[in-house]
């Protein structure tokens, strides 16, 4: 699925001898171009991306989640906040920020919400290939911003926390 965003072109891709950490801030920086397919350097059919809602398995798989993702929020963009890298070990905390103004972003039509989610990913990294991604973000945080679920503190947060407790307390 190609992406509709137009972004500065892909950085040149590392070598097999470049270290994790490189690969890993190389592909943050593909990842802001809005293009996934240059990813594809360093994927391969046995790359496994596992992010909270599913698993990815292959360049095909991935790069089609990342193309989807550019598609529902166009100005998006990834900032690592931090990386540690030992040895094949890669962790990255991270923000990504975003408007959902395009497609359907995991089977949610557009909001035009803002999003600023954190998230940390730990990736395995072996010979210039990302062997596994495991993705982990706030998925209340995602939720609030995209309105599923009412805002921290709202009238209909403390309503609904207030109706889980009562049958909490009938139940127990």
């Amino acid at each position: 699925m190609p992406t509709t965003s137009a972004g500065p072109p892909a950085p040149t891709p590392p070598g097999a001898d470049a270290t994790p950490g490189t690969v890993v801030r190389w592909t943050f920086d593909v990842l802001n171009t809005h293009h996934a397919a240059p990813l594809r350097a360093v994927w391969t059919d046995e790359t496994r991306e596992r992010m909270p809602g599913a698993t990815y398995r292959g360049a095909d798989e991935i790069e089609a989640y990342f193309s989807g993702l550019f598609a529902a929020v166009p100005d998006l963009t990834l900032t690592m906040q931090s990386m540690v890298e030992q040895g094949e070990e890669v962790f990255v905390r991270w923000t990504l920020t975003g408007t959902h103004t395009g497609a359907a972003l995991e089977g949610i039509e557009p909001t035009g919400k803002r999003l600023d989610i954190d998230g940390v990913d730990h990736f395995t990294v072996r010979d210039g290939v990302i062997v596994s991604n495991f993705v982990i973000y706030d998925q209340m945080q995602f939720a609030r911003q995209l309105g599923l679920l009412p805002a921290d503190g709202s009238r209909l947060d403390v309503g609904l926390k207030w109706g889980h407790n009562l049958l909490a307390r009938l139940r127990g």
